[in-house]
């Protein structure tokens, strides 16, 4: 069973007078443990798509399945809180509480489970700041950090609650190169310690080279999946096209 599972998902919005289409008939799965990108230029709908993953947002047309559950028509609540027991997130801006240390902000997330004890809070975020190499840095705040420490911090964050799925917006668009590589490389290690499934969108390479799956969005469409095999990658379906030989190596 998958993962997570869109069916038919058509996204509509109004721009002023005008209607905006930014998903067009979607249907995709995801089975647990991918590390996949979902690419394509700004405006694509990649992000729209995202936001729909992780029940932020909530399509016009069309459901969405997590782990066998439609939450196509749950309450805003019913969301909230599926997202606060299934879901990391991790932004490209880092999203960190300026006036809270960086445990305090690890911590954050955990303070919508009551069911966790004061504890128990402290214990995953020692681990999680152990798994990010930043327990040096338990008391600092965000104004003390690197962009890179910064997102490792984010990471952490977003590996607290014990997420089934972490969603990632760009993970790597405000970071140099170099820290973006060892963002990328310390993410696809949690992808294989804990088999945690990681989804990006993104329109950078780098993070596509990572990745073991590959969705592209062209215009609100599925323009392409591909799967790497042997480092090479090798088209799973066409969408409205076949992919060009650009397309098939990132």
């Amino acid at each position: 069973m998958s993962l997570v599972r869109v069916e038919g998902v058509t996204k509509e919005y109004m721009l002023g007078e005008q209607k905006v289409v930014a998903l067009h008939d979607i249907t995709l799965s995801f089975e647990e443990g991918v590390f996949l990108a979902i690419a394509g230029p700004s405006g694509s709908g990649k992000t729209t798509l995202l936001n729909i993953i992780g029940c932020i947002d909530t399509p016009t047309q069309g459901k969405v399945f997590i782990d066998g559950r439609e939450v196509s028509g749950l309450s805003s609540n019913e969301l909230a809180d599926l997202r606060a027991r299934t879901t990391g997130f991790i932004f490209q801006t880092f999203n960190l509480f300026p006036v809270l240390t960086t445990a305090e902000n690890v911590e954050y997330p955990l303070l919508q489970l009551p069911e966790i004890s004061k504890e128990a809070r402290r214990k995953r975020v020692k681990r999680y700041l152990s798994v990010v190499g930043l327990e040096k840095y338990a008391h600092h705040t965000p104004s003390q950090l690197s962009g890179g420490q910064r997102q490792r911090v984010a990471i952490a964050r977003a590996l607290a609650i014990n997420p089934r799925i972490v969603l990632a917006d760009e993970p790597t668009a405000n970071l140099d190169s170099k820290t973006g590589e060892g963002i990328l490389a310390l993410m696809k290690q949690i992808n294989r310690e804990f088999g945690t499934t990681f989804i990006f969108s993104t329109h950078d390479r780098h993070v596509m080279s990572m990745a073991d799956r590959l969705v592209r969005i062209e215009d609100g469409h599925v323009a392409m999946l591909a799967m790497k095999v042997d480092d090479k990658w090798k088209a799973a379906r066409a969408g409205r096209s076949e992919p060009r030989p650009q397309e098939m190596t990132p």
